[in-house]
C-alpha cells in the first residue's frame, strides 16, 4: 500500500492502515517536515477520534477565554468557548457539542503523528516527487524523482493525500470543479514592536477581517480584494504589515517575520474520491478556505473512514461494494463543509449589506437551536450516514459511555470493530459468532455495533437487523450465525 504525502492526514491514514494489518509506505516530497503556520486546531469530532486512538493527552490545551474580544470575555456563565463560524464565538454551552477541539499548531500535530505512525511501522521515504502514475489494475506503478534519478514504485492501492494542488489527482484524472478564489489571506508568526496594538480574536473592519492570537504571535488577515496576484514567492515582512496596517487601521510595526502563508477562498472538491485502485483523501480530495479550523477534522475523518474499508479490501474480508461507500460517506460531508466556509466567506465581506446580514446571523446565535444547528454543523455531526438502523446515534460518530468500568473510547484503542452487548444471555455475542476476528464483543450497558472509525452501524434494544449489519458492513460471516430463539 502506498499513501502519497506525509502530512497529518496522510500519517493518520498510514497509521490507521497499520491499525488494519496492512503494510504501508509514504512517500513525501519535502525532505524535512516544514514548520509554515497552517491550521491552528483538530476540530471537535476528530479529537474524539484522537482520543479513541490515545492521543489527546500529547496536546495540553491552552485556556481560549484569552483569545476572547473583551466585549465577549464577561460571557463564562454560558460557557467556554470552542469555535466560531465568519468569526462569531459559539460557545462551549450551546446543546449538541459535546467535546472541545484540540488546539495545536499543524506543525505540532504532524510530529505527534509522525512519532504515532512511526511507532506503528510506518515507512516514511521523503524527498521524492511523483511524476508519474499508471492503473495497471491489480496494482499502480508510480513514478517519482528525487536528487539522483527516478524511481518506480508498484502498489495494489496508492492513495493521494499530497494536499491541494495534488499530483495523484491530476495524473490520476479526477476532476475538480468548484468556485475560483475572491479573497487573499495572509497568516503569519511575528514580533510586533507595539505588544498591544491589536486586540486579541477575531475583528472585522471595513478593510476585511483581523485575527491576533490565541498565540500572541499570530496574526491573520483576509482582504476581499480578489486572489493574490503571486501565490510562489515566499510571504514577507513588509507585506504581512502593510496586511495588518490596512485591515487593523492601525500603525502597527512588524519587527520580525518567523513564518508566514498566503491563502484563498479557491473551494473545489474532487468528482469522486476513488478511481480504480487509486483513492484521495484530505486536501487532494477537497479544498476551502480555512474559517473555522475545518480542514484537518475533514481530513482526519476521511482517512478514519478510508482506513479500516481498505485494509478490509486488501485482506480478502470487505463485502462487495465497501470501498464504494468511501465517497458515498464523505463526498457529502464535504460538501457541507465547502457550502458552510462559502457562506462565511459572505458573511465576512466588508459593506453595508453584509453588515445588517451579520448582525442579524449574530442575533439567531442566541438561540440554543440556532447555535446547536451551527455547531453541528461545524463539527461535521449534522447529517449522519446512510443506514438502515433506527438507533438514534446510527450513521454518526458514537458518543464517549461508561462500559463496566472502562470507556468506550479507551476499547476503541484496540483495533477493529465493537459490538457492545446487553442481553442477559449473550445472545448478541451468539449472533457475532461468525464474525469473530472481525468484531469483537465486549459486555456493555445496550446493544450497540460500532465500526473501526468509530462510527456506530446498529443498535436497539432486540437483536433484528444485527446479522444485516455485520453483513453490510464486515462481509460475510465464517458461518451461519446463530438465530435468537
Amino acid at each position: 500500500m502506498l499513501v502519497v504525502g506525509a502530512g497529518p492526514v496522510g500519517l493518520f491514514l498510514a497509521a490507521e492502515l497499520r491499525r488494519g494489518g496492512v503494510d504501508v509506505a509514504v512517500l513525501e516530497r519535502e525532505p524535512a517536515p516544514v514548520p509554515q503556520i497552517k491550521a491552528g486546531s483538530i476540530g471537535p469530532t476528530s479529537a474524539e477520534l484522537f482520543d479513541q486512538r490515545g492521543l489527546v493527552d500529547r496536546f495540553p490545551q491552552p485556556d481560549l477565554t484569552r483569545f476572547l474580544p473583551a466585549a465577549q470575555s464577561g460571557a463564562q456563565e454560558q460557557g467556554r468557548p470552542v469555535g466560531h463560524f465568519a468569526g462569531l464565538w459559539s460557545l462551549r454551552g450551546a446543546p449538541g457539542l459535546r467535546t472541545a477541539p484540540i488546539i495545536a499548531a499543524q506543525y505540532e500535530v504532524e510530529m505527534v503523528l509522525a512519532e504515532y505512525a512511526a511507532g506503528l511501522g510506518v515507512t516514511v521515504a521523503r524527498g521524492y516527487t511523483v511524476t508519474g502514475l499508471v492503473d495497471h489494475g491489480p496494482t499502480v506503478r508510480v513514478t517519482a524523482a528525487r536528487a539522483g534519478g527516478e524511481t518506480e514504485v508498484a502498489a495494489r492501492f496508492v492513495v493521494g493525500a499530497d494536499g491541494g494542488r495534488s499530483a495523484v489527482r491530476r495524473l490520476a484524472g479526477f476532476g475538480f470543479d468548484g468556485t475560483a478564489a475572491t479573497i487573499t489571506g495572509r497568516q503569519a508568526l511575528v514580533r510586533l514592536a507595539e505588544p498591544h496594538a491589536l486586540e486579541r480574536g477575531w475583528h472585522r473592519t471595513g478593510h476585511g477581517m483581523i485575527v491576533y492570537g490565541p498565540d500572541p504571535r499570530r496574526v491573520l488577515t483576509a482582504e476581499f480584494d480578489g486572489p493574490p496576484t503571486d501565490r510562489e514567492s515566499p510571504l514577507t515582512r513588509e507585506e504581512i504589515e502593510n496586511s495588518l496596517r490596512r485591515v487593523s487601521g492601525t500603525d502597527v510595526t512588524v519587527t520580525e517575520l518567523l513564518t508566514g502563508t498566503r491563502w484563498t477562498d479557491n473551494t473545489r472538491k474532487a468528482d469522486d474520491y476513488r478511481r480504480g485502485s487509486v483513492l484521495l483523501a484530505g486536501d487532494a480530495a477537497h479544498v476551502h478556505p480555512p474559517f473555522g479550523g475545518q480542514g484537518l477534522d475533514l481530513g482526519f475523518q476521511d482517512a478514519a473512514n478510508l482506513g479500516w474499508k481498505l485494509a478490509a479490501t486488501v485482506a480478502g474480508t470487505a463485502p462487495d461494494g465497501l470501498l464504494d461507500t468511501y465517497h458515498d460517506e464523505r463526498g457529502p460531508a464535504a460538501a457541507a463543509v465547502l457550502d458552510n466556509t462559502r457562506a462565511q466567506v459572505a458573511l465576512m465581506r466588508p459593506d453595508p449589506q453584509t453588515s445588517a446580514l451579520r448582525d442579524l446571523f449574530a442575533d439567531l446565535l442566541v438561540y440554543d437551536d440556532a447555535n446547536a444547528h451551527v455547531s453541528r454543523l461545524m463539527a461535521g455531526t449534522g447529517n449522519p450516514y446512510p443506514t438502515e438502523s433506527a438507533h438514534p446515534e446510527a450513521g454518526r460518530p458514537a458518543a464517549d459511555r461508561a462500559v463496566g468500568d472502562e470507556r468506550l473510547y479507551a476499547l476503541l484503542r484496540t483495533p477493529g470493530a465493537l459490538l457492545l452487548d446487553a442481553t442477559p444471555d449473550g445472545a448478541a455475542q451468539r449472533v457475532a459468532e461468525g464474525w469473530a476476528g472481525r468484531v469483537r464483543v465486549v459486555e456493555g450497558p445496550e446493544n450497540l455495533l460500532v465500526r473501526p472509525d468509530g462510527v456506530v452501524a446498529w443498535g436497539g434494544p432486540d437483536l433484528d437487523g444485527l446479522a444485516d449489519a455485520l453483513t453490510r458492513w464486515f462481509g460475510a460471516p465464517a458461518r451461519r450465525p446463530s438465530t435468537v430463539g
